[in-house]
């Protein structure tokens, strides 16, 4: 059955503003762990942040970002080709093509274009086009619109009545209630309310509420099971048809492929699924494909088809070799070829009818993919097959034709045109084949998530009534589900009951299996090892950890590097140049047999100068490929940064990835960085009558506010003083009522400390600087004792109260156990690492001297380090900086190559251009030596690719023939010419035998 859509006609929401400043202007607030960015210029980062995964109505809804499946591009011509297409479309602000993954991905204004249009536009270029359906995801939504029915009303008092109750609910921006329709319509943050609040609402009010629909819409495609015929279909749709919140939908019996785009705020997903799997009475079994099986499935089928067409163009050319090579030795099939049949012999009949089948049936994609290359402007491999493969078969078409007429009977070269055809596809399946095992990272990721999990279902008192099993892509937050020992954890989520020990090697590359109990998270697809576990549910979808990880590495892969400009510029002229020198060397050679420049011997039987000739001229367009330039940086990405996801480094892109090989110094933050960020209380001191629990009790008060690592070790450590449990959950407010006194004004000082209000008195706690600035007297005795602090690389933290200053606490961080070995590393790979700091001098330096790093920065606020990043640049360097807080985020965005700390803030993780999953220092050194072992892979393969076009085309164009007596035939310059693409995605995927370079064997790594 042909693919069917029904359309679900609505009521129309008219007439309202959907979008906001207001939206706008928070739409940065819920920034995740490990979003993706671009940062071309400020102007991308500025209209990229304003992106929204959808939003209807009549309003603004910013600008949108979809993916684009593109079908036919063969090299950097078509993708440079469909790229300008895009940009030429009003309405489209950014575009990205990723040759490899025969995708797009588009930022364009939905008030300009539709998505319809940015397909058009594609197509029109001369490619197959296909817009990607979008992942179902639980993320943040903009501002939403919902339709309520409202029963009960009966005049203009009830309308006022519940507009009023509406319009006061938080979250609700805009209400507006008809008396005529008995229906609302309700403009709300779903971050902060949900339709069941509204309908609460309504009822709580006395009357009858109920939603009808709302302008959020998602997509689910789904593999069915059971539909076996046309009817079959049909009872699907009519099934479909009738089920509430369903929007449109498309039946493909032949695939089995069932594409849904709901309202969510009506209907979720999962019941979704269990309302069709159960008005079809188990007649229908349904599976949620996500995206990323779909592109899979798609690049196998084809690879596939690719396979198919070689086997048809070899089982052709086969009988044509034999003709050719074989039936002249076998005398009763020579006689048979040689009977003549109208003008022309019996073998010349089966060799025109073979190579016509292999030239333009099976070869039929050459052609139209040139004609399409041709009528936009720009030239392709095709280009040159096409030419090629033409000429060979209309000259020989040509050379019959003129035998028959004038008796002159010439040497025909079909077989060079069926050989090259089928070289050529016999290439592409290779190339198609080598190309997908460079995602096989990405694979790897994809199939860490488990396809089913076990839903816990909640009976009366909120006990666990049963279990059942449910696909993984259907889970929601804050749904229970059961691990066994051995299982992988579906989701995202919290243990809540149970304890075992989770082995997260493969997500975050650390290979000690970590405890997990009540309380702990855990993350979707990693392995639990021991004992069963109860997870709660909180992320799915794309805010899960996998997800993120997933669409960073593959938004890094679709990101061009500025090595690949190189490319670029040398595919928009190569085949205007191979065709020129094609031609430069058809005229040459004839003109040199005219003048009698060579000898006639050199010609072969029954051949003419210009068949000479045109041979050469074939070879030459036949043999250069400017795939393989085309190949040689996407490929060594794509592997690359798949090979610094399993090893616990996410880059961000082909621009990072570059510029890493060329670092020359590395900052590192101290707190956090080099050291563990687990800082503990090692000396508490009071230099006043206080006594030493108020005094604790005090500084705790204090610093309960802040999230510094240190403002931690103190409440940790007076709490263990007061001998609080321990196991009691961090941050609630029964945990602190007992013991810790309220606090009012509290203001955190970057660089300095913090200040707040304790019983109407300020109390300061901070460094020097801070104690300065608020005339507080530090007494000599008390600076020595600081001072003693400081150079054995403790913190001395100064605490004031009321004017006065009251004591001072010994804060020790222990440094990171691999840091001094990285720093030395680093050295001797030629890279000169910094250290900056807020803290002050003495500790500073006595840290950077166990460290092993002579340059030092102290006391430097956070706007400082970026000016000292800028300094570094100011002669041409190329500037890393390591962190992991919020005051790193300035220095990190400044820095040429960023790196944040895993377990660092999420605001550093955004800023920076490489993360660190593991939080360990080690993964620098991972980062720079993958960084240079690409680049060098990727120099490699341009050296290659561009001495193969060097080398060949001169050969092929004859230049050595009158030395060595030796023609290069078309079938071989095609089959040269298909096998130069596989060699060149084969080099890059020797990254994949990366192996990390280990801290113990430093001498192993040389300067480069």
């Amino acid at each position: 059955m042909a693919p069917s859509r029904r359309d679900i006609q609505l009521t129309r929401i008219t007439g309202h503003n959907l979008g906001s400043s207001d939206a706008e202007n928070e739409e940065m607030e819920g920034v995740r762990l490990l979003d993706s960015y671009d940062d071309d210029d400020e102007e991308n980062a500025h209209f990229l942040s304003k992106i929204e995964g959808g939003g209807g109505g009549s309003g603004d809804p910013g600008l949108r970002k979809i993916q684009v499946g593109v079908t036919g591009m063969t090299c950097a011509a078509c993708s440079n080709a469909v790229e300008g297409a895009l940009m030429n479309v009003n309405g489209v602000f950014k575009a990205s093509v990723a040759l490899l993954q025969n995708r797009a991905d588009v930022v364009f204004d939905p008030k300009l274009i539709k998505e319809e249009d940015i397909k058009e536009a594609i197509e029109d270029a001369g490619f197959e086009a296909e817009i990607l359906a979008e992942p179902v995801t639980a993320g943040t939504k903009t501002t939403l619109v919902g339709q309520f029915t409202i029963g009960g009303m009966t005049c203009a008092a009830c309308v006022n009545s519940v507009e009023g109750i509406l319009k006061d609910l938080p979250g609700v921006k805009r209400a507006v209630v008809a008396l005529a329709t008995s229906l609302g319509e309700v403009e709300y943050d779903p971050n902060v309310i949900n339709k069941d609040d509204i309908v609460t609402a309504i009822e709580d009010a006395g009357f009858e509420g109920s939603l009808v629909q709302s302008n959020q819409q998602d997509k689910l495609l789904l593999r069915v099971d059971g539909v076996l015929n046309e009817l079959d279909a049909q009872v699907l749709e009519g099934i479909l048809t009738r089920l509430n919140g369903v929007r449109q939908f498309r039946v493909d019996s032949i695939s089995g492929e069932l594409d849904v785009v709901f309202d969510p705020e009506v209907v979720n997903s999962r019941s979704l699924v269990d309302d069709i799997e159960g008005e079809g009475y188990g007649k229908f079994k349904l599976r949620v494909m996500s995206p990323y099986e779909r592109l899979t499935s798609k690049d196998t089928g084809e690879a596939s088809n690719m396979f198919r067409r070689f086997i048809c163009s070899l089982s052709l050319a086969i009988p044509l070799f034999c003709i050719q090579v074989i039936c002249p030795y076998i005398a009763a099939l020579n006689d048979l070829l040689g009977w003549r049949c109208g003008p022309f012999m019996m073998s010349d009949w089966f060799k025109w009818g073979l190579v016509s089948i292999i030239q333009f049936v099976i070869g039929k994609r050459f052609y139209v993919a040139a004609w399409r290359a041709l009528r936009n402007g720009s030239t392709n491999m095709d280009v040159l097959v096409a030419l090629g493969t033409s000429a060979s078969y209309f000259y020989s078409v040509g050379a019959l034709l003129y035998g028959a007429v004038t008796g002159f009977w010439s040497p025909t070269y079909f077989d060079a045109s069926a050989m090259l055809i089928t070289f050529v596809l016999l290439g592409k399946y290779l190339e198609s084949l080598a190309k997908g095992k460079t995602s096989d990272a990405m694979k790897k990721l994809v199939q860490l998530t488990p396809a089913t999990a076990v839903l816990l279902t909640e009976g009366k008192g909120g006990k666990f009534a049963g279990e059942r099993e449910i696909d993984a892509l259907l889970i929601q937050p804050g749904d229970s589900l059961k691990v066994v020992p051995g299982g992988k954890i579906p989701a995202d989520g919290v243990v809540v009951w149970g304890s075992s020990y989770v082995n997260e090697s493969m997500v975050t590359g650390e290979s000690v299996p970590v405890s997990k109990e009540v309380g702990s998270p855990v993350i979707g697809g990693t392995i639990n090892t021991h004992g069963a576990l109860h997870v709660k549910a909180t992320k799915v979808g794309s805010d899960a950890v996998l997800n993120q990880i997933i669409s960073l590495v593959e938004t890094a892969q679709m990101s061009k590097a500025p090595i690949q400009q190189f490319a670029d510029y040398v595919a928009s002229i190569f085949v205007p140049v191979v065709v020129t020198l094609a031609l430069i060397t058809l005229v040459g050679w004839s003109i040199a047999g005219a003048v009698g420049g060579y000898p006639e011997e050199w010609i072969p039987e029954n051949g003419t100068h210009f068949v000479f000739s045109l041979m050469f001229s074939i070879s030459v367009v036949v043999i250069a490929c400017p795939c393989a330039l085309g190949l040689a940086t996407p490929t060594a990405v794509m592997v690359a940064t798949g090979v610094g996801a399993t090893n616990g480094v996410l880059i961000k892109g082909g621009d990072a990835l570059e510029k890493a090989h060329k670092l020359k110094y590395i900052i590192f933050d101290k707190t956090g960085t080099l050291t563990q960020g687990k800082a503990t209380v090692t000396t508490a001191k009071v230099f006043s009558r206080m006594d030493r629990g108020e005094f604790l009790t005090l500084v705790a008060s204090a610093e309960a506010s802040s999230e510094h690592p240190l403002a931690k070790a103190v409440v940790d450590y007076a709490r263990q003083f007061h001998s609080i449990d321990e196991s009691a959950e961090e941050g609630k407010e029964s945990q602190n009522s007992g013991w810790l006194l309220d606090t009012s004004d509290f203001s955190a000082l970057p660089g300095k400390g913090i200040q707040c209000l304790v019983n109407n008195n300020m109390i300061l706690v901070g460094n020097r600087k801070l104690m300065s600035e608020n005339s507080i007297t530090i007494p000599d005795h008390v600076d020595k004792f600081v001072g003693e602090l400081e150079e054995s690389a403790r913190t001395g933290v100064i605490v004031a109260y009321s004017g006065e200053l009251v004591g001072v606490m010994g804060i020790a961080d222990p440094l990171k156990r691999e840091a001094p070995k990285v720093v030395k590393l680093l050295l001797k790979m030629g890279v000169r690492p910094i250290m900056v700091t807020g803290d002050n001098w003495r500790t500073a330096r006595a840290v950077a001297k166990e460290v092993g790093i002579e340059d030092v920065r102290a006391e430097v606020m956070p706007a400082g380090k970026a000016e000292v990043v800028r300094s570094l640049q100011k002669d041409g360097s190329t500037v890393g900086m390591v962190g992991d807080g919020i005051n790193d985020s300035p220095a990190l965005a400044a820095a040429d190559v960023g790196m944040a700390i895993g377990a660092g803030t999420d605001v550093a993780i955004e800023a920076a251009d490489y993360v660190l999953m593991r939080n360990n220092l080690e993964d620098v050194i991972i980062a720079i030596d993958l960084s240079r072992k690409t680049l060098t892979r990727i120099r490699m393969n341009y050296v290659f690719a561009m001495a193969y076009n060097v080398v060949s085309i001169p050969i092929a164009a004859g230049v050595f023939f009158p030395l060595l007596r030796v023609q290069l035939p078309p079938w071989a310059a095609g089959a040269c010419m298909a096998l130069s693409s596989v060699s060149v995605v084969c080099s890059s995927l020797l990254l994949r035998r990366y192996k990390k370079p280990s801290l113990d064997t430093i001498l192993e790594i040389t300067k480069e």
